[in-house]
């Protein structure tokens, strides 16, 4: 009984070490606990972080709370964000880098009243728009630029309006057509009790001006450090497990989801609703950002005219070393 017992304290004092020893990593998410962040969670719950000897937390995001300088101040090691936001943030200054990109589509579009009569972007002038900002602006901007459309008002022009983030001024006829997500707002305008057969809805991918969305993204001097890209190769591992989990399990990753939402704000519905939808932008894809899809946002977002997001070609703005390393 001795003998037991002392092999008992011996395992415990293994376990406790391996617990000691697990490396932390805060992930920083672009928005508030939802399904558009499910595989993060469910790399969590169902222990693929821990797997990986990895001891993750996860910071929510919100409208008073900007990735990016949270990253930038030390607050996290990762974070999520669009790549138009990141491209620009890097011009200014901030050396950011993509070292994962699982969303390989766009979920962005403006979502219209039919009875206005807007058919198509040119349908655009003289109306307001809803438009949200906080680095989520450059896609519109540069697509109403490629276009021609100016966006400081008058009959030829939009008047942008600087949208929350709902759906009220859609609602409200405060705009004839506001930003949604595929994935969110659009379905939030549904559960209004407003029918699809009285809407128009224009898809960024549609219009060949999407960019890409929901990137991991890390300080470049970081990747300098063999340790902490040791960490990032076992999260991007772990977190694509995740994914790969929520595509095959989408009620289940909803579920997760709603079990981590400390807000109680989020309903069964429809989180199922919005990873149905997300699981069709993660499918098919590995993880490791696609150039072409690179190549397409900084064209889109150089195409500004006079008055671009970004006003000369990125450098460094990505890698590979991360997702080589982690899904070969």
């Amino acid at each position: 009984m001795r003998t037991m017992f002392a092999a008992a304290v011996l395992a415990g004092g293994f376990a406790g070490a391996a617990a000691a020893q697990e490396d932390s990593v805060t992930l920083q998410l672009k928005w508030v606990t939802q399904a558009q962040f499910a595989g993060y969670y469910v790399a969590q719950e169902e222990g693929f972080y821990a797997d990986e000897g990895l001891d993750v937390t996860i910071l929510p995001g919100g409208p008073d709370i900007a990735p990016s300088q949270v990253l930038a101040g030390g607050g996290a090691d990762v974070m999520v964000d669009w790549l138009p936001s990141a491209l620009s943030a890097r011009e200014k200054g901030l050396p950011i880098v993509n070292i994962a990109q699982p969303f390989n589509s766009s979920g962005l579009m403006l979502t219209c009243w039919k009875d206005t009569g807007i058919a198509g972007p040119e349908d655009f002038r003289g109306r307001t728009i809803g438009v949200w900002f906080q680095g989520n602006e450059y896609p519109f901007l540069s697509w109403m630029s490629q276009a021609g459309i100016p966006t400081g008002g008058g009959e030829d022009g939009i008047t942008v309006l600087k949208q929350g983030f709902n759906v009220d001024p859609l609602l409200q006829r405060q705009a004839d057509c506001i930003s949604t997500m595929t994935y969110n707002e659009y379905n939030q305008v549904l559960e209004a009790g407003v029918s699809e057969d009285e809407l128009v809805t224009f898809k960024y991918e549609d219009q060949g001006v999407a960019t890409l969305e929901d990137g991991l993204y890390v300080l470049e001097e970081n990747l300098e450090d063999p340790a902490f890209r040791d960490r990032m190769v076992r999260f991007v591992r772990a977190s694509m497990q995740g994914w790969n989990w929520a595509g095959e399990n989408p009620e289940e990753a909803a579920m997760i989801v709603l079990d981590n939402d400390e807000t109680g704000a989020q309903t069964e519905q429809h989180q199922i609703a919005m990873m149905q939808e997300i699981a069709k932008l993660t499918e098919g894809t590995e993880g490791a950002l696609d150039e072409a899809d690179y190549r397409r946002t900084v064209d889109t977002l150089l195409a500004g005219g006079s008055d671009p997001v970004i006003s000369q070609e990125p450098e460094g703005a990505w890698t590979h070393d991360i997702t080589d390393e982690a899904l070969n």
